[in-house]
C-alpha cells in the first residue's frame, strides 16, 4: 500500500529515576502512546515501533526532577495517505449518497455520491443495496468488498479519510485484479501467436511459395514500369 512506509528514527525518552531499573520496559510504555496518532515530526500515524538499545547512551537532565534521557534508534511503520494516493479498505456500509469503508482496521473512509463515478448505479438487489457497474454487471462494490479507492485528504486529528472512486483503476479489488489478470493472458497470447506466425514463415517449406511472391510483384512492378516508360 503506497501509503505505509517504514522509517527509521533516532529518538529519545525521558524516564523518571524510579524507571532506572527497568528502562526498556519504560521506553516500550513511551513508545506505545505513540500508537494510531499522528506525529508531525515523523510525518505520519505510527502503526508499528521496533526500538534498538544502545548502553552508555542514557544521561542526567538537569531541573527540580532529576529526569534522564535514553537516546536510541527505533524502526517504524508509519501511515499517511497523501492526496490521489491509492488506498485498499473493507465496505462496511453502502448508500445511495455515500460508501463508507474501514482501512488497516482503524481509520474510517467515506466516498460521498458526487465521488463515484457514473459508471456505478446504485441498486437494492434482494435487500441488499449495492453499486453496479453500468459497462459490466460483475463489478460489484457491496458490504465486505475490498474496495480500492483514491485518497482526496485525509484528518490528521481524527484519522478520517475522504476517498474517491472516479479514476478508472479504482473499485473491487478482486474484479480489478481479474480483469488485470485476463488482460496479461491476452497479451501473452497475441505475442506468442505473433511469434508462432514468424517461426512458420521461416520454415523452409513456406520460404520457397513467399520467394515466388516476391518474384512475381517485383515482376509486376518492372512490367507497370516498362509500360510507362514505352507510354
Amino acid at each position: 500500500m503506497e501509503a505505509l512506509k517504514e522509517c527509521t528514527a533516532n529518538l529519545v525518552v525521558y524516564l523518571h529515576p524510579s524507571k532506572a531499573k527497568k528502562v526498556e520496559a519504560a521506553v516500550y510504555r513511551e513508545l506505545s502512546s505513540l500508537l494510531f496518532k499522528f506525529n508531525e515530526a515523523l510525518d505520519g500515524v505510527v502503526l508499528s515501533y521496533e526500538p534498538k538499545f544502545s548502553s552508555n547512551l542514557a544521561k542526567i537532565l538537569p531541573g527540580i526532577h532529576p529526569y534522564f534521557g535514553v537516546r536510541f534508534e527505533a524502526k517504524l511503520l508509519l501511515f499517511n495517505p497523501k492526496p490521489e494516493v491509492l488506498l485498499e479498505g473493507e465496505v462496511v456500509k453502502v448508500g445511495q449518497q455515500s460508501i463508507h469503508i474501514i482501512v488497516l482496521s482503524f481509520s474510517s473512509a467515506v466516498i460521498a455520491e458526487e465521488d463515484i463515478r457514473e459508471d456505478f448505479k446504485y441498486k437494492i438487489k434482494h435487500g441488499k443495496e449495492v453499486f453496479v457497474s453500468r459497462s459490466n454487471k460483475k463489478h460489484r462494490i457491496k458490504v465486505g468488498t475490498m474496495l480500492r479507492f483514491s485518497v482526496k485528504n485525509f484528518d490528521e486529528e481524527i484519522l478520517h479519510i475522504c476517498g474517491s472512486l472516479i479514476p478508472a483503476n479504482t473499485g473491487n479489488v478482486q474484479w480489478l485484479e481479474t480483469k488485470a489478470e485476463e488482460s496479461q493472458a491476452y497479451s501473452i497470447t497475441e505475442k506468442s501467436t505473433g511469434n508462432k506466425r514468424a517461426a512458420e514463415l521461416l520454415e523452409p517449406d513456406n520460404l520457397v511459395p513467399f520467394r515466388e511472391k516476391l518474384k512475381s510483384e517485383n515482376h509486376i512492378k518492372t512490367s507497370k514500369r516498362s509500360k510507362s516508360r514505352d507510354s
